[in-house]
């Protein structure tokens, strides 16, 4: 029965690699001790974000414009009154830089250091007045009510319990590997194909309950018996079904059995 549950986890599983990090081109500048935090953020800004968004943060409208570090071809979105929000949640999830601005971006493995990270935020969050990065309480979150509102706004996406899904145009990870502030951040940001939830929409309370059962359902109580790993119903039906298929199939050969003998 190995096989069976291999085939309904790779059924399960989103692609390994949807987007992943240009091979080359990424510049890490010798910054003198004692560099402002925005110089050396405009300096890593230029070596590996320009190509997309701009010299200046304007963005890139049309594919190919620009070939910028790595030659990657330039197309992205303006950074001007994003705020640190946008630019903290892709570059610490590993979002961007992307080898290709056409691919949907995907978890991966970070490129930079915490201090890059935090010289490249300040950076973008000086180009224009925009939200700051989020600071999430989800231990004054309520597990219920987080559980309400996961299933009204997120699970048709991410399944109920958290282990992504497919979605028309692309596929919405798991949130196994998100931290607090980074579930907060794509909530405000919205990133690829996921819906903006402003304030007045989720609450940032609620947005606490939210995560707390995010949180909880890393590792829920299983009082139902076998999980088969969470992951969710269609792949868990599916082992249902083969359980169930070789069951009659071993029924029907010892029933025929019996009728010879």
């Amino acid at each position: 029965m190995r096989w069976l549950l291999v085939i309904a986890v790779a059924l399960a599983l989103p692609p390994a690699a949807l987007a992943d990090p240009p091979p080359s081109g990424i510049v890490h500048p010798s910054a003198p001790p004692g560099t402002p935090l925005v110089e050396l953020g405009y300096q890593l800004y230029a070596g590996n974000c320009s190509s997309c968004h701009g010299s200046k943060g304007e963005g890139v409208p049309k594919l190919g414009a620009v070939e910028g570090a790595g030659d990657v071809p330039g197309a992205g979105p303006s950074l001007r009154s994003v705020g640190a929000l946008s630019a903290d949640f892709y570059l610490r999830t590993g979002y961007m830089p992307l080898d290709d601005p056409g691919h949907q971006p995907h978890r991966s493995r970070v490129l930079f250091s915490n201090h890059e990270i935090e010289a490249m935020v300040a950076y973008v969050a000086s180009l224009g007045n925009g939200p700051p990065v989020p600071k999430p309480h989800p231990e004054r979150g309520n597990v219920a009510e987080g559980l309400h509102l996961f299933t009204s706004h997120c699970a048709g996406c991410h399944q109920v319990v958290a282990r992504g899904g497919y979605v028309t145009g692309g596929v919405a990870p798991p949130l196994s590997n998100s931290t607090a502030v980074q579930i907060a951040e794509a909530v405000r940001v919205g990133p690829y194909l996921m819906p903006t939830f402003s304030p007045h929409a989720i609450s940032d309370r609620q947005l606490d309950s939210i995560i707390a059962y995010v949180a909880y359902a890393k590792h829920p109580d299983d009082r139902g018996g076998w999980s088969i790993g969470r992951l969710g119903p269609v792949p868990e039906g599916l082992v249902t079904w083969w359980i169930a298929i070789v069951a009659l199939v071993a029924s029907c050969l010892v029933l025929a059995g019996r009728l010879k003998s």
